[in-house]
């Protein structure tokens, strides 16, 4: 059976082989493409218009910033980016909210948005793909690595895998590192599943309820993936608020 592909999947990959001519084979298997001389696979066309759907948003929004009489749509975005702020800082530690802020919001926009793309029959959701959730995940674990050393230092960083008593360090430093690295399959397969799981059953039911339940279905997966989004920044921030202080470990 023939994989569901997005509306943008063979316009923008006939418009690259247009320009660029046809992929090499080799290019093609490592990328996992089955269509001859394509360029890109759906999630990663449509990982690009989630790009391009939120610079469409934001870049108009930021020209028309106003301190003395800001619109609705700011006051909105203000409200949200506040409230982000402020569970950072009540997550990670007090002073990382502005610092983390750019991080955990492009995490939790571009995540959120791919996810609704699974409420469209001609759309296929990027974040139902293992290939971007396993890219995000990945992201998240070398972003809090690399803050963990930035803040304390290789060696402070490193001691903590070693764990409260030194001399189980033979022990502890295995189970930690198998444990940091589990939290990249965690947190690719958790979103993962769930998104591609939703989308499923939406189709399904759509297919055979047609008129009756596509409403009650969109209002519920607006809220999948606002809950899948907001899993996923949490177990960011936790992991950051443990990178952050693992002097205190």
């Amino acid at each position: 059976m023939e994989h569901p592909v997005s509306f943008l999947y063979h316009p923008i990959n006939k418009l690259l082989i247009a320009l660029f001519g046809e992929s090499g084979q080799r290019y093609q298997e490592l990328l996992g493409l089955h269509e001859a001389g394509y360029w890109l696979p759906d999630h990663v066309v449509m990982s690009m218009l989630v790009v391009v759907l939120v610079a469409a948003v934001l870049i108009p929004v930021n020209r028309r910033l106003s301190i003395e009489s800001p619109g609705k749509l700011q006051q909105i975005f203000e409200l949200l980016i506040t409230g982000l702020e402020d569970l950072i800082e009540d997550v990670v530690g007090h002073g990382f909210g502005k610092r983390f802020l750019p991080f955990i919001m492009g995490l939790a926009v571009f995540i959120f948005v791919g996810n609704i793309f699974g409420l469209f029959y001609f759309a296929q959701p990027p974040t139902a793909n293992p290939n971007t959730t396993f890219a995000l995940s990945i992201t998240a674990f070398l972003f809090y690595n690399i803050v963990g050393i930035r803040h304390n230092g290789l060696i402070k960083y490193a001691a903590h895998f070693m764990g409260p008593v030194w001399w189980l360090f033979f022990l502890m430093v295995p189970i930690e590192i198998i444990s940091h690295l589990a939290r990249i399959l965690s947190l690719a397969l958790r979103l993962f599943g769930n998104i591609f799981g939703e989308h499923t059953a939406t189709g399904i039911f759509f297919a055979m309820f047609p008129f009756v339940l596509p409403w009650p279905m969109m209002g519920l997966g607006i809220f999948g993936a606002f809950l899948q989004a907001f899993i996923f920044i949490m177990l960011t921030m936790a992991y950051l608020n443990g990178a952050v202080g693992a002097e205190e470990h």
